[in-house]
């Protein structure tokens, strides 16, 4: 599976899709981009008159790339149209805000993948190359 075909396979469609691009996938990570639209509605109310990018949101965008498109890679030959990823835990320390029309990059290791678990190491930077947030989430194949 290549990396457009992983994103085309992806359960979520705008505004909930939080992937633009896959930059390199493997076996053992995965690297993508995605770029926080000034028009999203959660920015209307978080915070008024100052909008930054929420948390939950930050950590779902860590998810998508940092696990779902590498699980289906992982996946690649046992994938079908059935197949899911269930967040199951998350670890994550929040370091810097991001704001509208912010470009983020997510880097996502793979500590392990076994009996229907993947679990990776993940962080997020953003366009001057620091630090956003990192941790270690985790995620079912369903």
């Amino acid at each position: 599976m290549n990396k457009q075909e992983i994103i085309a396979k992806l359960p979520y469609s705008k505004p909930f899709l939080f992937v633009d691009e896959i930059l390199s996938i493997t076996e053992n990570g995965v690297e993508g981009s995605y770029t926080f639209d000034s028009d999203l509605d959660f920015y209307k109310g978080h915070f008024k008159d100052n909008p930054i990018t929420p948390g939950v949101i930050l950590t779902e965008v860590m998810a998508q790339i940092g696990l779902v498109c590498l699980g289906f890679f992982l996946l690649n030959d046992t994938f079908n149209k059935n197949t899911s990823i269930a967040l199951s835990s998350t670890e994550i320390e929040f370091l810097k805000p991001v704001f509208p029309n912010e470009k983020v990059t997510v880097i996502s290791e793979k500590i392990y993948f076994r009996f229907g678990k993947l679990k990776c190491k993940v962080k997020m930077i953003n366009e001057k190359d620091e630090e956003v947030c990192s941790g270690t989430m985790a995620g079912m194949i369903v």
